[in-house]
């Protein structure tokens, strides 16, 4: 992973229902809706050619640090998200 990489910041989309992360001129994206107080990720994508470098690991950190500021839960609609978290027991708490 670049450290421009590891400097970027995660964004919410919230008009397109997406958490987004600028890669090498493309956009890495968690899809997602809401539900109450519940952020459903259905998806994570990383374009082709910057996959293997750990972006979706950024992307779905980012996101989760804007749904825990934001006072929600999160619920895991992708196997990615839910890989990550079984990984990252620290978000435990915003788990919904």
């Amino acid at each position: 992973m670049t450290d421009t990489l590891a400097s970027s910041t995660v964004r919410d989309n919230k008009s397109a229902g997406r958490f987004e992360l600028d890669v090498d001129g493309r956009i890495a994206f968690a899809s997602y809706r809401l539900a109450g107080d519940r952020v459903i990720i259905t998806h994570t994508e990383t374009p082709p050619a910057s996959r293997g470098r750990g972006i979706a690991s950024v992307l779905v950190k980012g996101a989760l640090g804007l749904i825990r500021a934001d006072g929600h839960k999160v619920v895991a609609g992708c196997s990615f998200v839910v890989d990550y978290l079984d990984r990252h027991p620290e978000h435990a708490d915003i788990k919904g």
